[in-house]
Parts: structure tokens; sequence; C-alpha cells
């Protein structure tokens, strides 16, 4: 018995033993900010999945860089007084894994990369910086187009693509040239305490979770040019599946909280608890299912907001785009059903998207209703100001448009909740404070069946 045991902690050691430090200035890299240190980086990378696997270490210092590659059973450690520093020339930057984003836009170049690996990792105390807003200067010296033509020629910071078993923590991501972090049709993640500031150049994702399965975020305290938190599906095979989110702060120009647009794959099985959300303009939280996605069994808890425009806004649509037209199909319009959204305290900003402000926009289309939604334990603080003509105003459908508040703009009729083509709402103890009168109704429900339960 003893013999046995021996040999199973020897076999237990052995890959702890063969694990080992690779410094990337052993391989090569200077750290001296003008140098371009990602050829030994790769080097390092290179070696140490070669081996088996290890550990990459960035030391103090400050490395020039273009794409890195992460392989293998490989962990980048960037130790405290480490910074990746992005090269501000697009064309030093490798497209990886392709695809057309939710307007329209190709976007692929990337910073940093994982593809079809297993086993990899970002840790320590470091920084990684795109220097999004020099590259942005650099690139229109000679790209002409308009922003929203040119934009996604710049690099995504981080990209997570096809891999199994992924963790991300304590790191500082910082201003990235477009997505702060996507991470798609992968498994087994955990994000927890990043810090995110990315503002200063459009389309500042914070975290991007596309197509996930078994994933963790904690901790992470988020700033960020466009969506903080959002959830895609990019293609119909790849559902964002069996997620949990806790303990996070979001602040966006855009969304807090977000579930779409790009929605082929379903969302289900998604817990989200103990979020602050503020200085919000586009959004608290926004679920969207309008490319044919199953949007189901979510759960949204224990949110504050402070200061965000529309706290919350709900929608099934038939936009049906493909965002993979190589390999992905058009969808018939999904479904939008079981979802609970309780215990939220915010406090909406005066100024925004609509005019006079409301609070929550629930709105499927004809033929296709949002079924089966929860709101509980919902306080919301809103200006107020609506007129007997505001509570007149028509809605459009817009069931083929991208889904977004200033699409249902700039009036709604209700100052509290609207509500179209929804079977089952249940409103459970859901109550606004007006700083100023109101002459609008506090809730309408257009083609559809609710109960309010106070």
């Amino acid at each position: 018995m003893k013999k046995i045991l021996l040999f199973a902690l020897t076999f237990v050691c052995i890959p702890a033993l063969q694990a080992k430090d690779y410094n990337i200035k052993n391989f090569g890299a200077k750290g001296n900010g003008k140098n371009l240190d990602s050829p030994a980086i790769q080097k390092a990378i290179d070696a140490c999945t070669a081996a088996g696997g290890g550990t990459v270490v960035i030391p103090e210092g400050t490395y020039l860089s273009a794409t890195i590659i992460i392989k293998d059973n490989v962990t980048l450690r960037l130790d405290d007084g480490a910074l990746l520093l992005g090269v501000p020339d697009l064309t030093k930057y490798d497209t990886v894994d392709p695809f057309t984003e939710g307007l329209g836009i190709q976007v692929g170049r990337t910073f940093i990369a994982a593809v079809d690996a297993k086993n990899v990792a970002i840790e320590g105390t470091g920084t990684i910086d795109g220097q999004g807003a020099a590259l942005k200067a650099k690139h229109i010296e000679t790209d002409t187009r308009p922003e929203g033509q040119r934009w996604g020629e710049r690099p995504f910071l981080l990209r997570v693509i096809r891999c199994q078993g992924v963790r991300v923590e304590n790191v500082t991501l910082k201003y990235s040239a477009s997505w702060t972090s996507h991470y798609a049709q992968s498994s087994d993640i955990t994000i927890h305490n990043v810090k995110i500031v990315s503002i200063g150049v459009a389309h500042n994702d914070g975290i991007n979770i596309d197509g996930c399965e078994r994933v963790t975020i904690s901790g992470c305290d988020v700033e960020s040019g466009d969506d903080a938190l959002c959830f895609k599906t990019t293609h119909s095979k790849y559902p964002c599946r069996d997620i949990t989110v806790r303990n996070m702060r979001l602040k966006s120009n855009q969304a807090g909280i977000k579930m779409g647009t790009e929605s082929m794959a379903p969302f289900e099985n998604i817990k989200i608890g103990n979020c602050h959300i503020y200085d919000t303009k586009n959004g608290g939280i926004k679920l969207f299912s309008v490319d044919g996605a199953h949007l189901r069994n979510i759960e949204i808890s224990d949110i504050t907001m402070d200061e965000v425009r529309t706290p919350m806004m709900f929608r099934l649509g038939a936009r049906l785009n493909v965002f993979r037209k190589d390999e992905d199909t058009k969808q018939p319009v999904g479904t939008f059903e079981n979802v609970i959204i309780r215990n939220v305290k915010a406090v909406a900003a005066d100024e925004a998207q609509l005019t006079p402000p409301s609070g929550i926009l629930i709105t499927g289309i004809p033929g296709h209703y949002i079924t089966n939604l929860t709101l509980e334990n919902i306080h919301i603080r809103l200006l107020g100001t609506g007129t007997e003509e505001d509570a007149k105003q028509k809605v459009p459908e817009a069931i083929d448009q991208y889904p977004e508040v200033k699409t249902f703009g700039p009036k709604i009729p209700a100052y509290g909740v609207w509500a179209r083509h929804v079977k089952g709402l249940k409103l459970k103890n859901v109550t606004f404070e007006l700083k100023n009168k109101d002459l609008r109704p506090e809730v309408i429900c257009e083609d559809g069946d609710m109960e309010i339960y106070r």
C-alpha cells in the first residue's frame, strides 16, 4: 500500500516539476519602450508551449509590441510595473478569425490572441495598453473614409477564440483601439478582478462574451467607451450558456449590461448579480434577440444604477443578420422567454435619448411575443415632465432595424413601463419616483397581457 501511495504522489508531482518560468528578457526582449519586443515574447511563448507549458514572465519595464499569440498550457504573467504597449501602427497587427460585427463592419485585427488553445491564462498586476488614440491618429492620416467605415481596421486588445480552459486575472487592460476583450466560441473561462479603462475611440467595448459556455466573471471594474459587459452570439452554432457574473462595477458610454445585438445562437442559463452600473449613456440593462436567438432562463438581480439613461430595455425583433457569411445561414425569428429582473434600484439621468426620460421599454413584434418576463422589486427615480401630448405618441415597430433606444424614440407614451407584444408580463412591486409631475401614464401595455402586483 505504501509503495502504491508513493507512486501516486510521484506521478502527481511530475507535471509541477516540469513547469517553469520563461523570462522574456532571456529571449531578447529589451523593455525600453522603443524596441519592438513582440518577436522575443513570441519566442518565449513558443518555447514554453513546446516544453509542455509553464509561465512566460514579463518583468518590470515597457515592452512595445505587435500581435502576440498565446498557446497551449501557457500563462502570460505581467509582473508589477510591467507594461505591454501596443505599437501605434495598425499594419503591424495580424488579422485573426475575421468576422462581420453588428453594424456590418469587417473586424479581426488583434493585439493579443489565443486561438484553438487549451489551458491558457493572463495574470499578474501589470498592464496591457493598446494605445488606441495614438493608433487612430496615425490611421486617419492615410485612411480618409468616415469613422464608421474605417474603425474595423483597428485591432482588438485581447481575443480568445475556440479555446478551452481560460483564466484572466488581476491585470489591467487599457485604451484598446476597438473592442477591449473578446472571448469567442470558448469554454471554461474565468475572468476575475480585471480592471478595464478603455475610452477615447469608437467601439471600446469592455468585456464581450461571444458564444461561450461555462463562464465565471467576478470582481471586475470596467470603464468603457462602448458596452461595458456584453454577450453576443455571432454564430448560430455557439450559444452563450451557463454563465455567472458577480460583483461588477460598470461604466459605459453605451450600455452597462447587454445581450445582443449580434444574437444568432441562444442566450440561456445566465445569472448576473450584485453589480453597480453608473454614468451610462445608452441603457443600464439591455436584452435583445434580433437575429434568431432563443433568449431564455436569464436572471439579473441586486443591481444599483446611478445616472443611467433609460435603465432597462427588452427587445425581440427580426433584423436577422448573418455575421460569418461563409459558414452560417440566416435564422428564423427567435424567442424571448423566462427572464427575471429583481431587486433593482436606479436613478435615471435627467438628460437621455428619450425626452422626457422613460424607465423601462419592452417590445416584441407582431406575432412574436416577449413571454414570461418578470420584473420584481424595482424602483426607478425619473425626471418626469411628460405632457398629455407626449402620452399620445405612437412608437414605431422597427421590426428589422438595429435595436436601440433611439430607434423607438424620441418620445415614449409612458414614463414608467411601456410594453408591447408581450405575454405573461409580471410587474411585482415595481415603483417609480418622479422629480416633477408627469402627465403620461405610469404603465402602458399594447397587444399583450400583464399582471401588476403591488
